[in-house]
């Protein structure tokens, strides 16, 4: 990917040719993509790790069975269990197990793992905080009190974040609501004689459970409440990793935990398009591209894409209709 991105003389300088290289790109890039999940699933399954990083496939594995235990310790209580640990320690490895089946589930994890992880990097090498961002220190201590107020929400739940996810693990109210009720659906299918107390904790789950609250929410809602200078937080060293993707993924109309994956290095065609689709000009993209690519070069005539093509492009990938 790196030496296509960087091999220019193919592209020329007109917005077609530089179009059809991208698209070709991008193509390539989602293969991957598709590919992941199932690659994944199985080297969970067998512990070969040879293809991901031992960090993210135990950050995966770890927050799917911390899913698992927060759930059934919840069955534990409703039954009063004598030994609740031996309970749950029991049944954590197939209702975990039941979760990792889950594409869906198991894309959410590797997007968290992979935010996380580049956050860290991020920090190791830049100097760029993954909870305190410049852009944060500064709406925390704005004059505007409700944006203040959000400001310092998403600080916290941020370092929530970065906290669990080194422990790995996820609290159920983060999950978004398809994968919450998911998650409660399996807990149900999987207690056999203990499926009338398992719906008793599902229905309390889901009465307690606000998606509105999730970090991403809070992040969503902040980067709305930015209005005009929303702008601000599609630069990653000044908003930082996690702000910088939800951002992004408003702007250019995205899955945020694609977004999150498409700043791995096999996908950089993906990350460029998106920049443009969200309205960067060639200088902001090749200065993310800084922080996250420094040995990767835009293609010549890069800056002939429009907004509105580089759009188009991407949903015609999210539909099946590139080629």
């Amino acid at each position: 990917m790196a030496e296509r991105m960087n091999d220019s003389s193919s592209a020329g300088p007109y917005a077609q040719s530089v179009e059809d290289m991208l698209r070709g790109e991008l193509a390539q890039g989602d293969v991957i993509l598709s590919t992941a999940r199932p690659i994944l699933r199985h080297l969970l399954a067998n512990d070969d790790h040879a293809l991901f990083s031992d960090e993210v496939i135990a950050r995966i594995r770890g927050i799917m069975l911390h899913l698992a235990r927060q759930m059934l310790f919840e069955l534990a209580a409703e039954i009063e269990a004598e030994d609740r640990n031996a309970f749950v320690t029991d049944r954590e490895d197939a209702l975990a197990g039941t979760l990792l089946e889950d594409a869906a589930f198991l894309g959410h994890a590797h997007a968290l793992a992979i935010e996380a992880q580049l956050a860290d990097r991020l920090n190791a090498r830049s100097g760029i905080d993954p909870v305190l961002s410049p852009l944060m220190q500064e709406l925390a201590a704005s004059s505007d009190e409700a944006l203040a107020a959000a400001a310092m929400g998403v600080v916290a739940a941020q370092a929530r974040f970065m906290r669990k996810v080194r422990r790995m693990e996820l609290p159920l109210e983060e999950l978004p609501a398809e994968l919450f009720h998911a998650a409660t659906k399996a807990l149900k299918r999987s207690q056999g004689e203990l499926d009338g107390q398992a719906k008793t904790v599902c229905d309390r789950l889901r009465e307690n459970f606000d998606e509105a609250e999730r970090r991403i929410g809070r992040m969503t809602r902040l980067v709305l409440a930015m209005g005009s200078k929303a702008s601000r937080a599609l630069s990653i060293d000044h908003a930082g990793l996690s702000l910088f993707s939800t951002a992004l993924a408003m702007a250019c109309e995205q899955e945020r935990d694609v977004v999150v994956l498409s700043l791995g290095e096999n996908h950089c065609a993906r990350l460029a398009i998106s920049l443009r689709a969200a309205g960067l000009g060639q200088s902001a993209v090749e200065e993310q591209f800084l922080y996250l690519h420094p040995d990767i070069s835009l293609p010549e005539g890069f800056d002939t894409l429009r907004a509105d093509r580089a759009a188009d492009l991407l949903s015609a990938a999210a539909s099946g209709t590139a080629h």
